[in-house]
């Protein structure tokens, strides 16, 4: 045996979960590397910037329900790939590529459990599956979700995160927004509380309907919100927009939010809204 051979053999191999990869998370930010086990102690916020990182469902529902337990709604059954879609690859095939990456069967998943002590109904978007885009799936899975809150008179809580229709449904997927408001006029018949949190980002139909119709409306911190790009706004009415226009702080400086709330706080201040808007409720 050679000496590099047994020099070689002394040195202690790396294995996969070790990698640089996996240990560490750079902040799209500014830059900041940060221990991976850190940024998710820290709820996917960044420790030195606090910019607040795209996170799926099952880990906001673990955040924000007490205890981190909850029991998953069945996702409704929907037609898949209505119109025979294809554009560079097969609606099918993106379909099934955002299940095998995220898990989840579609953009749009419900929850029912407690927030510091209050049952709700809660749904989340998850921007990694498409782009959290809005298709049949998703649309029907917000009216079961307030369907399932209004059954068991409780307030449905949704956390948005999409960037508008699902292109590759086309008229269907645009047939969501009417679907989607007239669910909400249900649950308020019903005298229930509807919240929104938005998050990063919300844009196009679904920000031009259940996103923007919430008897509370709160944001997370730095959260793009809008309707069109704002490249797009700026070309259509030749126009300089102002700084971080579109984003959370603006828009609650602007009227159109109720409040900006950091992840850190946001379960607790949760807690005291529905505390506030359904006071029959009593917190364990």
């Amino acid at each position: 045996m050679s000496w590099l051979t047994r020099v070689r053999n002394a040195i202690a191999s790396v294995t996969q979960k070790e990698t640089a990869e996996n240990l560490w998370h750079k902040c799209p930010s500014c830059g900041q590397m940060i221990f991976t086990k850190e940024y998710e102690e820290n709820l996917s916020v960044c420790p030195n910037c606090d910019h607040h990182g795209r996170i799926g469902a099952k880990k906001r529902f673990a955040q924000i329900f007490d205890g981190g337990e909850y029991t998953l709604l069945t996702a409704p059954r929907v037609p898949e790939d209505p119109l025979r879609f294809r554009d560079t690859k097969k609606y099918t095939d993106r379909i099934k590529a955002a299940r095998g990456a995220t898990g989840e069967p579609d953009a749009l998943l419900n929850a029912r459990g407690t927030i510091v002590g209050h049952p709700v109904v809660a749904g989340v978007q998850d921007f990694a599956f498409m782009g959290g885009s809005m298709g049949v799936g998703v649309g029907e899975a917000f009216v079961a979700g307030i369907r399932a809150a209004i059954d068991a008179h409780l307030p449905y809580v949704i956390f948005t995160a999409a960037g508008g229709a699902r292109m590759q449904e086309g008229i269907l997927s645009l047939m969501q927004m009417p679907r989607s408001t007239a669910a909400i006029a249900e649950l308020k018949e019903a005298g229930l509380p509807y919240i929104v949190v938005l998050t990063d980002p919300t844009t196009g139909g679904v920000t031009a309907s259940y996103a923007m119709l919430g008897d509370i409306q709160i944001a997370e911190p730095g959260a793009l919100i809008g309707f069109a790009g704002q490249r797009v706004i700026e070309q259509t009415i030749r126009e300089k927009l102002p700084e971080g226009f579109q984003r959370a702080e603006y828009l609650l400086d602007h009227g159109m939010l109720d409040m900006v709330v950091p992840r850190r706080e946001l379960r607790e201040t949760l807690g005291r809204v529905i505390g506030f808007l359904m006071p029959e409720q009593v917190a364990a």
